[in-house]
């Protein structure tokens, strides 16, 4: 006999989809798991009619060639991109929520996972949609963003695949060193090591290169761990890549950091909710994208007048959260043991980054969260108080943020030891 279970239940990540049915004016969606059902609100991603209507509406005027132009006019460019992105990602949410559920493109939980019910995975669909729409429309394309679009396109279309069925973490990282090659032959490098040296300069800058864009991309998928973390984190690092941008005479990558600030923030009210849980996520196609495209958007620009030093630690300031655990989570596995070689750190997955670990010492995964957020944005206001910052402001910055990793470093390590049966994977 089928029972019918409430909204809260938990399935097992072997659950299936089969079939839609409609019961006492509710829409519920029938699971293959010990005859049970999981019952579907109307509303699932639980946005007021009142609430979705205005940006919905905002974004039809926005789409009108007469809004564009006026925007231009006034110089205000960057208004036009950032709330067409928002707007298009926002209103574009349920949309993609209908298709995972048909699709049945769902993150179901398990032991290694925060969330307790079947969640739709597109909402990185949404994400890319505003993003690439909010920049087309206005126009704004060269070679080297068509380079890093068509990479996006790329990992996008990976990232789907393994949202829908997984595949291996080695044919993930393979597709991410492509598209990295991708980009530096349209001219995507860094230059940190002195050009005069010839070969070697442009050797190992192209090495750096790679390992800046796969560290990043990677080390923004393992954030999305925590409801409104991966896409917060990435609306954050694209505002202060774009106020840096238009600080230093730079517009162009400035309009492509506020495309993804506005389409990672049109995700949040779906992803972040201030009571309950999140109704939809970015999914391995959004948050590898999000972090892809800022990894480049950060080589692309310049980041400072004629001062190698700025410039390289300005955007290092601003990822600096995403360094810190890449690094920090690399060294405890390896000195715990827990990984031996390559293929093994790519494939591990643990509760071990530092949102864990923050949420263990805070008491609660919204502040954990939020905690990320704050130091964010000090972090970012470090970055941003560096354009005409001398060599030594920059290196005392530095110095600051290597303190707060001393600190964080410690409350992860209180963490561990008031959780100790902190899984390792």
């Amino acid at each position: 006999m089928e029972k019918t279970l409430n909204q809260n239940i938990t399935t097992k990540s072997s659950t299936l989809a089969n079939n839609w049915v409609r019961e006492n004016d509710q829409t519920s969606l029938v699971v293959e798991n010990m005859r049970q059902e999981v019952w579907l609100k109307k509303n699932p991603l639980g946005i007021s009619w009142y609430l979705f209507v205005p940006p919905l509406a905002m974004t039809s005027v926005l789409l009108v060639p007469q809004a564009r132009d006026f925007f231009l006019s006034v110089g205000w460019r960057w208004a036009h991109v950032m709330l067409l992105s928002f707007g298009i990602s926002f209103s574009l949410n349920p949309i993609f929520s209908k298709i995972a559920y048909k699709l049945n493109m769902l993150d179901h939980p398990n032991q290694r996972k925060l969330h307790h019910e079947a969640t739709p995975l597109l909402g990185g669909a949404a994400v890319f949609a505003g993003f690439l729409a909010a920049l087309l429309i206005n126009g704004i394309f060269s070679l080297e963003l068509g380079a890093i679009l068509i990479s996006a396109m790329i990992l996008f279309g990976i990232g789907v695949l393994d949202d829908y069925k997984e595949i291996p973490a080695g044919m993930k990282l393979l597709t991410q060193l492509i598209c990295g090659v991708l980009v530096i032959t349209c001219g995507i490098v860094l230059r940190v090591i002195p050009l005069e040296l010839g070969l070697f300069a442009y050797a190992g800058n192209v090495m750096l290169t790679l390992f800046w864009i796969i560290g990043i991309t990677n080390a923004m998928n393992f954030f999305d761990g925590m409801d409104g973390l991966a896409a917060g984190l990435g609306a954050l690092i694209a505002f202060f890549l774009g106020v840096v941008a238009f600080q230093t005479a730079q517009p162009f990558i400035g309009w492509i950091a506020v495309a993804m600030m506005g389409s990672c923030i049109g995700f949040l009210p779906y992803n972040f909710k201030i009571k309950g849980n999140a109704k939809i996520f970015l999914g391995d196609a959004g948050s590898t994208v999000i972090g892809f495209i800022l990894a480049c958007v950060a080589v692309y620009g310049d980041w400072a007048e004629g001062n190698t030093v700025v410039a390289l630690i300005s955007p290092l300031l601003i990822f600096w959260i995403l360094i810190f655990d890449m690094i920090h989570i690399t060294f405890d596995r390896i000195l715990t043991g827990k990984v031996l070689n390559l293929r093994q750190w790519i494939e591990y997955v643990g509760k071990d980054h530092l949102h864990h670990r923050l949420a263990i010492v805070l008491g609660g995964k919204k502040k954990s969260v939020l905690f990320i957020y704050l130091l964010s944005l000090c972090l970012g206001l470090s970055a941003v108080a560096l354009r005409n910052a001398r060599v030594v402001d920059a290196i005392l910055l530095i110095l600051q943020a290597s303190i707060m990793v001393v600190l964080i470093t410690l409350l992860e390590r209180r963490g561990r030891l008031q959780n100790g049966t902190l899984e390792s994977g």
